[in-house]
Parts: structure tokens; sequence; C-alpha cells
């Protein structure tokens, strides 16, 4: 027979680790878009699809290792700590890729696919790696 009790007696802890991960995903895209010297969510609005491709691709690259880290993580302090490898490793992959086309923000918000698809690939990849490196 179902027994709905034990279903839900996970409950909490998945309300607190779904709550924090979307903390983090909120407080990663505020820190993202003050670092980078266009202003994604503006260019978005604006109907710029360069900027909302290479945004989706940053946070899809940090959400891939938040949720290894929800998978792997030993406690909720544990879990923060690698959202914050997972941050900085999108933050330097776009300060590094920024190193190599030093105009990529003026090209993204004239809305230039080339280098705003490879950002969001480079992105993506950066993620993938990050999370599978998670796999502790």
């Amino acid at each position: 027979m179902f027994d709905i009790a034990s279903s839900l007696a996970g409950f909490p802890a998945f309300a607190l680790y779904f709550a924090v991960s979307v903390a983090a995903v909120l407080i990663f895209m505020k820190i993202y878009t003050g670092i980078t010297p266009h202003d994604e969510v503006a260019l978005i609005k604006e109907n710029n699809p360069v900027a909302a491709i290479t945004y989706i691709g940053t946070l899809v690259g940090f959400a891939l290792p938040l949720a290894s880290a929800l998978e792997n993580s030993v406690g909720i302090f544990d879990f923060l700590v690698w959202a914050v490898v997972a941050a900085i490793a999108q933050i330097v992959t776009f300060l590094g890729f920024r190193a190599f086309y030093p105009k990529v923000s003026v090209r993204i918000k004239n809305g230039e696919y080339a280098v705003g698809v490879k950002l969001a690939g480079v992105s993506l990849v950066v993620g993938i790696l990050n999370a599978a490196s998670m796999t502790y």
C-alpha cells in the first residue's frame, strides 16, 4: 500500500536544499551580471538573442555542477562550498574568454552570434567538467 507519510519524510531536506539552490542561482546571476561589462538582463529585455544564449549557457554551466554538488555533498555547508567553487569556475571562464576575445561584450551587444555561441559552449563545457569533477 502507498504510504504518503513515508514518501514525504525527506521533504524538509528537499525543501532546504532546493531553497538554498535557488538562492545560490539568484546570487550567482547577480554577481555574474555585475562582473560582465555588459548588462545581460537589459540586453535580453531589448530582445538581444545573443545575450540570452550566452546568459543561458553560463547559467546551465553553473547549474550542472550545482546539481552534482547537491547529489554528492555531505551537508548544507559542504554544498555551499561547492556552489562557490562552481560560481568561481564560471566567472573565471568568462574572464579567460574575455582575454582571448577582448571585445566580447561589445560583440554580444551588437548581436554577433559566433562569439555568443562560443562563449555559451565554453561555459557549458566548463560546467560539465566541473560537475564531473565533483563526483567524489
